[in-house]
C-alpha cells in the first residue's frame, strides 16, 4: 500500500505541478484542476470586501503596451516573457546558473531526529557561500525549502527565535537549505555585487535572486530531495530577497514572503528598495542611510523605475499561476491586497483561484500565529 500511495501522489503533484514549469506557461483547463485550499487556509485568499475590487494605483500587468488587455493563457503565456525579460534588462542579465554545482560537506551531525550538514558551495560565479542543508529522516524524496537571511544560523535555530523556518519546516519533514550574506552583513554591503561591488553590473538584489536560484540546483540534486517541490521563505531583508529570486526563477514551486515591503514605499524607511544594497546600486561612496530627500537624493535605477511608474506588483504577476503567502506585519498591511489583486486578476485569466495568500499581524517580527500559517501553507502546497 505505501508503494501505491506514493505512486498516486506523484500522479496528483505533476498533474498540479507541471503548469509552473517551461517558464510559468499555463493554460486555463489545467487550473481548473487544482487542489483546493483547506477552510484554515483559505481565508486568508481574498481581500476583505472593500478591496475585492481595489487595484490601486497600479497598472495592470495584463495591459499591453498598446492598452489592449490580455484576456487568454495563451495570450499571457506571451506576454510574461516580455515581462520577464523587460525587468531582466533593467536589473541587468544574471551570468549562467550554476546548475550542477560542487558542493563541499564542512561538517556532520544529528540533530533532534534529523541531519544537519554544513556545506559549502559557489552561489555567483567568483564566490563561495556556507550554508546549512537539513534533511530529515528516511529516504524521501521530500519536499524542498529554500531559506534565506542575513546569516544561515539563525534559519536552523541558532538566532533570533520565530525566523527559525529551516529547523520548523525540517521537523515537519521538509528537506531545507538555509543560506545567508554573512560576510556581507558583517562588512555592511549586506548583498552580492557582480562582478564586483565597484562595479555591479546587476542590481544587488537580483543578484540575491540569482543566488537563491543556484541554491535551488543543491537542493534540487539531493536524491533525497523532490526537485518539482521547492520552495523558498524569507523574512524583511530575507522576504525581499525571497520575492526576488521566486518571481525572476520560476522553479521556486512556491513561496512565503515575511513583511519585506511588497510595493515601493517612498514613507517607509524599511521598505528601502532605494539603498544601493537593493535596487538603487552606485558605485561608493554611498548615500547615507535613510529616506530619499532633497539633502539625502537617491541614486540609481530605484529613481527610473519611480519615474516610470513601474512597482513590484509587476514582479508578483510573473509567480502567475504559483502560490505565493505574504506573511504581512507593519510594512505589509491589509492595503496591499490593491496590488495583490492585479496577480489574482492574472490567475483568473488562467483559470486558477486561492493562489495568492496573505495574512497581517501588527509588528514586523514573525510570530508563532503568523508562522503556524506559513508553515500549513507549505505543507499544503509542497506535500502530497
Amino acid at each position: 500500500m505505501p508503494r501505491l500511495r506514493l505512486t498516486i501522489s506523484y500522479i496528483l503533484m505533476i498533474f498540479i505541478f507541471f503548469p509552473f514549469i517551461n517558464g510559468g506557461s499555463v493554460n486555463a483547463e489545467e487550473g481548473k484542476k487544482s487542489r483546493e485550499l483547506p477552510a484554515s487556509l483559505k481565508i486568508y485568499a481574498s481581500p476583505p470586501k472593500e478591496l475585492e475590487t481595489d487595484f490601486g494605483d497600479f497598472r495592470s500587468p495584463l495591459l499591453k503596451i498598446n492598452g489592449t488587455r490580455i484576456s487568454t493563457a495563451a495570450d499571457w503565456n506571451h506576454h510574461r516573457k516580455e515581462l520577464l525579460g523587460e525587468w531582466h534588462e533593467m536589473l541587468g542579465a544574471w551570468p549562467p546558473l550554476i546548475t550542477e554545482p560542487k558542493v563541499i560537506t564542512l561538517e556532520s551531525k544529528n540533530r533532534e531526529g534529523f541531519q544537519q550538514h554544513k556545506v559549502r558551495f559557489k552561489w555567483t560565479p567568483t564566490e563561495e557561500t556556507t550554508g546549512y542543508l537539513l534533511l530529515p529522516k528516511g529516504k524521501g524524496p521530500f519536499p524542498g525549502v529554500i531559506c534565506v537571511y542575513y546569516e544561515p544560523e539563525t534559519g536552523i535555530g541558532l538566532g533570533k527565535e520565530n525566523r527559525d523556518f529551516a529547523y520548523q519546516l525540517t521537523k515537519r519533514g521538509f528537506a531545507t537549505l538555509s543560506i545567508g550574506t554573512t560576510d556581507a552583513t558583517e562588512a555592511k554591503t549586506y548583498s552580492l555585487y557582480y562582478p564586483s561591488l565597484k562595479n555591479a553590473q546587476v542590481q544587488p538584489l537580483s543578484m540575491l535572486g540569482y543566488a537563491a536560484a543556484n541554491a535551488y540546483y543543491v537542493l534540487a540534486q539531493r536524491p533525497e530531495v523532490a526537485a518539482d517541490r521547492i520552495g523558498i521563505v524569507g523574512h524583511s531583508f530575507g522576504g525581499k530577497w525571497a520575492m526576488f529570486g521566486s518571481c525572476l526563477f520560476d522553479r521556486f514551486a512556491c513561496a512565503v514572503w515575511s513583511d519585506p515591503g511588497i510595493v515601493f514605499d517612498d514613507t517607509r524607511p524599511s521598505i528601502n528598495y532605494w539603498e544601493p544594497w537593493y535596487l538603487g546600486y552606485h558605485p561608493k561612496p554611498w548615500r547615507k542611510r535613510g529616506l530619499v530627500s532633497e539633502d539625502n537624493p537617491g541614486q540609481g535605477l530605484y529613481l527610473k523605475l519611480r519615474k516610470e511608474r513601474r512597482d513590484l506588483h509587476e514582479l508578483h504577476a510573473l509567480m502567475a499561476p504559483r502560490p505565493f503567502l505574504v506573511s504581512g506585519g507593519s510594512e505589509d498591511p491589509v492595503a496591499r491586497w490593491k496590488a495583490l489583486n492585479h496577480t489574482i486578476a492574472v490567475n483568473r485569466v488562467l483559470g486558477y483561484h486561492d493562489r495568492v495568500l496573505m495574512t497581517n499581524r501588527p509588528d514586523h517580527s514573525p510570530n508563532a500565529d503568523s508562522n503556524a500559517v506559513i508553515y500549513e501553507f507549505f505543507e499544503h502546497v509542497l506535500h502530497p
